[in-house]
């Protein structure tokens, strides 16, 4: 769930600073930016001024595209990093990073007794341990670290709710249990197991993970002279900001980009597309197919249920499908999708047609450094309907929504939603691999859909409540 806090914030100024420093032709200044944000005489968030502010450094280098492993001189300074961005710094294909110095190594998973304890004669959770790692000292429970196996069984037992579980957010969050701590305790991502689903990075309260962002890359395609650029904007960009969508995209077109093309149009395509191949599957015999559109979907499939491979659609995502328009219409443009997702910035590196990746909470920066205020813009045409059921890709459902819509007989389709990928749902795949209940499986990552993503900007409840509006007012 999107919700504020000052990590998130603080990654949105640093975005912003960062874009106002190039778009004004002084991003040689970029040094004075952990400066600027952690002034000598402020109070420290981390102990020291001097911790936060090597924390600020190491934040904007991956906003300039590093990896904070990819330091090797601790006195180069982030001028020169962004000079190697531009120029011919290659990022790589992992895309978190983790910022060590802003890791606080929180204390491992289990589970404590807290002074709400109040030395019962029941005592259910000496009980109840399958381990006996709990004994009383001094009238008070205490668990023994080295013999509890965190089977949470005494906090369920507890008359009084004195025991808590402590997590580590992290880890916690993501689905497939792909970062844990090194031998330092910070926190490691194993890119072999990782999906890319950016959950970790609203789950870290240190915001030490980070996504390595291309907007400098961006950037520098929109002011070089005779480039030109599309913008490929993906439907859930309705609801992200307080304006008609005709505002929005006229907005993005005043960043500098030279055409844009809303991604629904390519999202009906998938829809046709997946509605012909579902019937093929159905056809010849098939238990059941799952939709292709979620990267990280794909890549929980690729990594950890493989045995689902089989029924996963083959049709591509309308990212690719809107890219190719703009590559066969428009050879001489560059592409660049914007979106509300961390795994589309990896599913768009083994893109042919799409040159770069932009998130929605670098292009409301981007309205900030430019002073571009799209409540303010007036764009009256009225929104064509031709695209409307590859808006409703924006939310949970809308895939199952448009396939219903498309297929000549909807009764055809038997469908489950997986509304969001976790532990459980994870596990709920590999079920349905060996029996299935449905015949078409929608799958999202993100809790609610794409107007969930990570780097979206507006609380989900409130767009999808902006999301609903839209469609009923482009109805009249």
């Amino acid at each position: 769930m999107i919700y504020s806090n000052n990590a998130t914030l603080l990654r949105r100024e640093l975005i912003t600073k960062l874009a106002k420093l190039f778009i004004e032709g002084d991003i040689k200044d970029i040094d004075r930016i952990p400066l600027q944000i952690a002034p000598r005489n402020s109070v420290p968030i981390r102990g020291s001024i001097a911790k936060d502010r090597a924390i600020l450094k190491y934040m904007l280098m991956a906003l300039l595209g590093y990896n904070i492993s990819d330091e090797e001189d601790e006195l180069m300074t982030l001028a020169e990093y962004a000079k190697k961005s531009l120029e011919n710094h290659n990022p790589g294909k992992n895309i978190l990073t983790v910022v060590d110095e802003a890791c606080s190594s929180c204390i491992k998973t289990n589970y404590i007794v807290t002074n709400l304890c109040r030395g019962c004669v029941a005592r259910p959770c000496t009980l109840n341990c399958p381990r006996h790692a709990i004994s009383f000292i001094g009238g008070r429970a205490k668990i023994n670290t080295d013999l509890c196996v965190n089977c949470g069984k005494c906090m369920e037992v507890c008359p009084y709710h004195a025991i808590v579980y402590v997590p580590v957010p992290c880890e916690e969050s993501c689905p497939v249990k792909a970062i844990s701590k090194d031998e330092n305790g910070i926190e490691h991502i194993d890119n072999d197991k990782c999906i890319h689903c950016g959950k970790c990075i609203l789950a870290c309260p240190f915001g030490a993970i980070m996504a390595k962002s291309q907007i400098i890359k961006i950037l520098k395609r929109i002011k070089t002279p005779n480039e030109k650029v599309i913008a490929l904007v993906a439907p859930s960009i309705i609801g992200q900001f307080k304006a008609s969508l005709p505002s929005i995209l006229e907005g993005i077109k005043r960043i500098g980009f030279d055409k844009v093309i809303e991604v629904a149009d390519a999202a009906v395509t998938v829809a046709e597309n997946e509605t012909e191949e579902f019937l093929e599957r159905m056809e010849k015999g098939d238990d059941f197919m799952t939709t292709s559109c979620c990267p990280a979907y794909t890549e929980l499939v690729k990594k950890h249920v493989p045995q689902i491979q089989k029924n996963v659609s083959n049709t591509r995502s309308p990212m690719h499908f809107s890219a190719k328009y703009a590559k066969e219409h428009f050879p001489e443009y560059s592409t660049v999708f914007i979106g509300p997702c961390i795994a589309k910035q990896f599913e768009g590196i083994y893109d042919e047609c799409v040159d770069n990746v932009m998130n929605f909470e670098e292009l409301g920066s981007l309205f900030i450094a430019m002073n571009i205020d799209v409540s303010k813009i007036d764009a009256p045409e009225k929104i064509s309907n031709e695209s409307e059921i590859g808006r409703w890709f924006a939310a949970s459902g809308g895939v199952s929504n448009a396939i219903a819509a498309t297929i000549t007989d909807p009764s055809m389709v038997k469908g489950l939603k997986i509304n969001g990928i976790n532990k459980k749902t994870a596990n709920l795949l590999k079920i349905y691999s060996k029996k299935c209940p449905g015949n078409f499986i929608e799958v999202m990552a993100c809790e609610g859909g794409c107007i969930a993503g990570p780097v979206t900007v507006c609380n989900p409840k409130v767009a999808d409540k902006q999301l609903k509006k839209f469609f009923e007012d482009n109805k009249k």
